[in-house]
């Protein structure tokens, strides 16, 4: 979207609404679901917008995406800003071998470091540095403090409701993906 046209895209062709295109399916496929239009096209659209302006900001720090998730976990969880890596997949929903990748890389850079758990050879915990703890610290304050910017026109009242009705429809859609037919 352009800034002084706000239903134009920025190639200079009309943005749809989301009514628009329901309405469109409606006229040219009569009887196609077309229900949940309204919804998720928004979600996306919003998705990419923030994504978009989360990448600049981002990039305006000196920080990937992938780093910032791994530090923000480790950081979220508390002193001693510990965690194995299993916790670690665990609580960012990726993969083992994607934590180990970013470990590696944040260990690279000097934000993480590795030591061995208590509890055997084969547990890994990771550390946050001083130097991954000043980064987090100013990431996240450059990232959220944006991402409360974006969202400042909701008041209070429709942020808690908008964050409930997101809640549930993330339940709900992730039951109904892990459940084949549902």
């Amino acid at each position: 979207m352009t800034d002084e046209f706000p239903n134009m895209a920025r190639d200079g062709f009309p943005l749809h609404t989301a009514a628009q295109i329901a309405a469109a399916w409606r006229r040219e496929r009569p009887g196609t679901p077309t229900e949940s239009i309204e919804i998720v096209t928004p979600l996306w659209r919003l998705a990419k917008l923030f994504a978009d302006d989360r990448g600049r900001v981002l990039r305006a720090a000196g920080i990937d995406a992938a780093t910032l998730d791994l530090l923000s976990v480790i950081r979220r969880s508390g002193p001693p800003y510990t965690l194995s890596t299993r916790e670690l997949a665990h609580r960012t929903l990726v993969t083992a071998g994607a934590i180990s990748q970013r470990v590696a890389r944040a260990e690279r850079e000097g934000l993480v470091r590795r030591s061995p758990g208590e509890s055997g050879r084969r547990t890994v915990m990771v550390s946050l540095t001083d130097e991954g703890q000043a980064v987090i610290e100013r990431s996240v304050d450059s990232v959220l403090g944006r991402e409360a910017t974006l969202v400042a026109s909701l008041t209070d009242t429709e942020r808690a409701l908008l964050s409930g009705l997101l809640e549930k429809l993330t339940a709900d859609v992730r039951r109904r993906v892990a459940e084949p037919g549902s």
